[in-house]
């Protein structure tokens, strides 16, 4: 079995585009990947046109070999557009040979460890009554865990945001969420890297000790003695990781104890073969893994196979919701029950794609840029 093409697609969802790459062998396999780099797709189409050729020709199955080959083949390795192309081809090559072997990809990764995979939910209201109502009905809905997104403190201007209005509008409401809640659901709430190290040791501060179960991204992750500090400074457990590119970004977060539940983006860390590394390294920790998925069906059903595989797993994040592909794009997808996901039963990843739905002329997408009331940036 030889590899015949590489093909970059991109397609139009939403409210973002999703770079899909193909994989096509000269057996007539084929396999699907996705990268994770968000509104750089084209950058990342590129990679993929430079990987592509020298991929042509070789063996789908060496997959181990093939990563290496992309990471190491030029002399500025890693980054997260090299990274986010690798991601994606890695992933489609799981999908080719286990679809050659008439198995789940994650057969690949060792077999399951579990029937289903549970997840965790996010509500999107605004802090005040409607999202205490939101968590009732989450919590009586049966999600185990459910997070919370930080307060935008004023509707004047919406690429405006000031930090210490936001904690302290949340810090309040995230109270009253746990008051409503109870105990017994995993309370957590992520603020996008958008604090400072004493912004986030004050939230974290204004709050009663067991309000929260985890905080996410609180600050940037480029400096881990930054997080180190903060770490001194509260009890709250961190989720951190969507925006590692390798198991190198995750090493001083685990070996230094930082994180709690590692943020692993398949899409972005490397696919599968670098995601596996690093839950075998975070299950040395005792740490449990709580993907990043905001992506389309392709990440989805690769995380589904990545939950399968290992033992130090908590909840999947679900966004089917937020970003819904009908069969007309995704013929076959995962399909959420209640608030799990049944693990795939078929041959590869368990889900296609139309590439027809790729046709249509590319849209530049762009995350909004914020700033502070002085006029200053500040982080998305």
């Amino acid at each position: 079995m030889k590899i015949t093409d590489v093909k970059p697609l991109i397609v139009r969802g939403a409210v973002r585009n999703l770079m899909i790459v193909k994989v096509e062998t000269d057996d007539g396999h084929h396999g699907w990947g996705e990268s994770g780099l968000v509104s750089r797709e084209l950058a990342v189409k590129g990679a993929i046109e430079h990987y592509r050729e020298f991929l042509i020709g070789k063996d789908p199955c060496r997959i181990g070999a093939l990563w290496q080959e992309m990471y190491r083949s030029q002399y500025f390795e890693g980054g997260r557009v090299l990274t986010g192309a690798i991601s994606a081809i890695d992933i489609a090559l799981h999908d080719v040979v286990a679809r050659s072997l008439g198995v789940p990809v994650y057969q690949l990764l060792g077999g399951a460890q579990r029937n289903r995979v549970p997840c965790f939910t996010t509500s999107h209201t605004t802090p005040g009554p409607d999202m205490i109502d939101d968590a009732r009905r989450l919590a009586t809905g049966g999600w185990p865990a459910i997070r919370f997104e930080f307060a935008t403190p004023t509707n004047e201007d919406p690429l405006l945001f000031e930090p210490r209005e936001s904690i302290a509008i949340a810090a309040e409401w995230m109270m009253k969420v746990r008051e409503a809640v109870g105990r017994v659901p995993v309370i957590g709430i992520e603020y996008h890297h958008r604090l400072s190290v004493a912004e986030a040791a004050s939230f974290c501060q204004m709050m009663p000790t067991g309000t929260l179960d985890f905080l996410e991204e609180p600050i940037r992750d480029e400096t881990p003695a930054a997080y180190q500090a903060l770490r001194r400074m509260t009890n709250v457990p961190f989720a951190i990781g969507e925006e590692f590119s390798s198991k190198w970004q995750f090493m001083p977060y685990i070996e230094q104890d930082i994180t709690n539940f590692a943020r692993i983006d398949v899409c972005n860390v490397g696919g599968f073969t670098e995601a596996m590394k690093v839950a075998g390294w975070c299950e040395a920790h005792y740490i449990d893994l709580m993907p990043h998925n905001p992506l389309g069906p392709i990440s989805t059903a690769a995380n589904l196979h990545l939950a399968a595989a290992v033992p130090n797993y908590a909840w999947l994040e679900e966004r089917t919701q937020d970003y819904v592909f009908g069969p007309e794009v995704f013929p076959q997808q995962p399909s959420i029950d209640g608030t799990q996901f049944p693990l795939p039963e078929g041959p590869g990843l368990g889900v296609e794609f139309n590439e027809d739905a790729a046709g249509a002329p590319f849209e530049f997408s762009e995350s909004p840029h914020l700033h502070r009331r002085d006029g200053s940036l500040t982080n998305y």
